[in-house]
């Protein structure tokens, strides 16, 4: 791959380094924050050589790029002077809340998950090796191994302290040092002191809480928070000739205080609470949260929204030393989602996906996701639901055993070792039955479920004519508007095998009349026995679908009248279907008809109508050469 000039093209389809605020990047992809999204241009960056997905969602433009995204994030960086703390306050940030939350979460803990990781991997080896009796809880080699492995976990405040300082636009070595506040050793003996003899700590007379914030989370996050608002007034009350000077000591005196006395506390509290509350829910039905997770996962993956779990599962840890609800569950969605991919690989006939599922589904396995739930399970839906079904058994036989991970790290196969602990291999034993109860059930449920695309085509219009695969002569043609309505992009529609273009490229109308009329001159090819869509073939062999509707196809024809025969020759402005409108959308069905050329890898480039009204005989599709 050559990583220079994929960085180039991103760059270019993204609208350039000049619509790009902000960019980081996870264990697969680019997470931009763009000013305008519609200044990319999305259908060329999915098929762009290297990059394997585009999804826009919670307020992030993500371009999934698999395990080479740090090599391109490298060069988007070299060849731009774009950075990850890009300045967001040149124009008002209009996401909704829950988007700047997740966008939040996500910048604060993506960077510092590789420290994470290794110190949870440190923990595995070191149980692994007590187990075993290569090492004792004695010996020195144990006691440094253990110092070297707690330390991320110990100094976790700071390491969030610069992650979080990079988020909310502070100055980063002042959020290291309210860190180190927190973690001082001399305000750590005041805690131990206080707690043993009952004496209050005072700092000039305000009550500092005794608690302790070794591997705590949320109390240095509100306390960065706070930081980024007390450092511009500093700025702004510091007398220029000082201001080196003053500016530091006000921020520190003032967030070091507020940290210790008001929101250290709060943070802990917080904390505490979830803790508490998982504990509860555990006690009443362990398997619940286990269960959702396991099951949804790949929907929240999808949107990158899983961010929001990983603080929760970082707390259990640090507040119980082992977290039974979000990493057993998302390692049940994980080794689900690498199976299905591996599901598709062996039954599909076409080489190209078999290669791709393959690969994908070893990544899975091992604890990345998104190659195997972009390439395959979104695209093709049913290996998505099977991994859906295999995440949910594995997360519920793993919450009825309540196993318990110790040390985090991507949940996969590779970081079963971080099941290891309390001096016991049952939670090891337990979680690998967890992964191959996922996988196996996913696997069969994914041979039952699964169809190459063009079998699914077949089956759905029952007798669909296959032509031969022979590149087309077109210029020049052109589709007319089959509906009266509104005219949308394709993206618009509920159902991936068309906003993702999986049947190929087109527009969609959203129907003001429940009449359908040819839109080109041609033949009608396929009729279907719901009536509710029609393939037709144009004189130029352009292959047309027009589906009236979502999911119409369970209305077994009711509301619905063909007024062709297959094979029929038909003019632009024929009646095709009548569909009663308002009665679909009674029962609950959305209207929208996609307009789309299933043929469209065979003629030309594609250019569509801008979003708007539209009226019947109107140019909506030209096709190019």
């Amino acid at each position: 791959m050559n990583y220079q000039e994929l960085a180039k093209l991103i760059i270019d389809k993204v609208g350039g380094e000049g619509n790009v605020k902000s960019l980081t990047h996870c264990a697969t992809r680019l997470r931009f924050n763009l000013k305008d999204d519609k200044k990319t241009n999305e259908k060329s960056l999915k098929t762009t050589p290297g990059v394997m997905g585009v999804v826009n969602k919670a307020g992030q433009y993500q371009i999934i790029i698999g395990s080479d995204v740090g090599n391109v994030y490298k060069e988007i960086i070299n060849q731009t002077n774009i950075s990850n703390d890009g300045d967001k306050g040149i124009e008002e940030d209009k996401r909704s809340v829950f988007a700047k939350v997740i966008d939040t979460i996500t910048g604060i803990f993506t960077p510092i998950l590789p420290a994470i990781t290794a110190a949870g991997m440190l923990k595995a080896v070191l149980s692994l090796l007590v187990v075993f009796n290569l090492l004792t809880t004695e010996s020195q080699s144990y006691q440094i191994i253990n110092f070297m492995a707690d330390a991320a976990f110990y100094f976790l405040p700071i390491l969030l302290a610069a992650s979080s300082a990079q988020k909310f636009k502070a100055n980063m070595y002042l959020a290291m040092m309210v860190g180190g506040i927190l973690l001082h050793p001399n305000f750590i003996a005041m805690v131990t002191l206080a707690k043993e003899t009952g004496e209050a700590i005072k700092l000039i007379g305000i009550p500092i809480s005794a608690v302790s914030y070794s591997s705590s989370v949320i109390p240095i996050i509100l306390s960065v928070w706070f930081m980024s608002y007390i450092e511009p007034i500093a700025d702004k009350v510091s007398p220029k000739a000082i201001k080196f000077f003053s500016k530091p000591l006000i921020t520190i005196f003032i967030v070091g205080t507020v940290s210790l006395a008001v929101l250290g506390p709060i943070g802990y509290l917080i904390s505490d609470a979830i803790s508490n509350g998982i504990t509860a829910l555990e006690s009443v039905s362990p398997w619940i949260v286990p269960l959702l997770v396991g099951t949804f996962s790949p929907l929240l993956v999808a949107t990158g929204t899983h961010y929001g779990l990983v603080p929760i599962g970082i707390n259990n840890r640090m507040t119980t030393g082992y977290d039974t609800v979000i990493y057993p569950g998302m390692l049940a969605s994980n080794v689900s989602q690498g199976a299905a991919a591996i599901g598709v690989g062996i039954k599909s006939k076409d080489s190209t996906i078999k290669q791709l599922a393959f690969s994908s589904g070893l990544t899975g396995l091992f604890g990345i996701t998104e190659p195997a739930l972009y390439g395959i399970n979104l695209r093709f839906k049913t290996p998505l639901y099977a991994a859906m079904i295999g995440g949910a058994t594995g997360g519920l036989f793993m919450g009825i055993f309540r196993v318990r991970n110790f040390s985090g790290g991507s949940p996969g196969l590779l970081t079963l070792p971080s099941y290891i602990g309390d001096n016991t291999l049952s939670f090891f034993y337990y979680a690998c039955i967890g992964a191959v109860i996922s996988i196996v059930v996913t696997f069969i449920a994914t041979l039952i479920l699964y169809k190459d695309p063009v079998a699914e085509e077949a089956s759905e219009s029952n007798e669909l004519e296959t032509k031969p695969n022979a590149t087309l002569n077109i210029s020049g043609a052109t589709i007319v508007a089959p509906l009266q309505g509104t005219l949308h992009s394709l993206k618009q529609v509920d159902d991936g095998m068309f906003s993702e273009e999986i049947l190929g490229q087109g527009i969609a109308i959203e129907p003001s009349e429940g009449t359908v009329l040819s839109p080109v001159n041609g033949t009608v090819s396929a009729l279907f026995d719901s009536k509710h869509a029609i393939g037709i073939t144009s004189e130029d062999g352009i292959e047309l679908l027009i589906h009236v509707g979502i999911d119409t196809v369970q209305l077994n024809g009711e509301g619905y009248e063909y007024f062709v025969q297959k094979g029929q020759n038909i003019q632009i402005g024929d009646k095709l279907i009548q569909f009663d409108l308002e009665g679909i959308k009674a029962k609950g069905y959305k209207t929208i008809t996609p307009v789309v050329i299933t043929n469209s890898a065979e003629v030309g480039d594609i250019l569509t109508a801008n979003d708007g009204p539209i009226k019947l005989g109107e140019e909506i599709i030209k096709v190019m050469k």
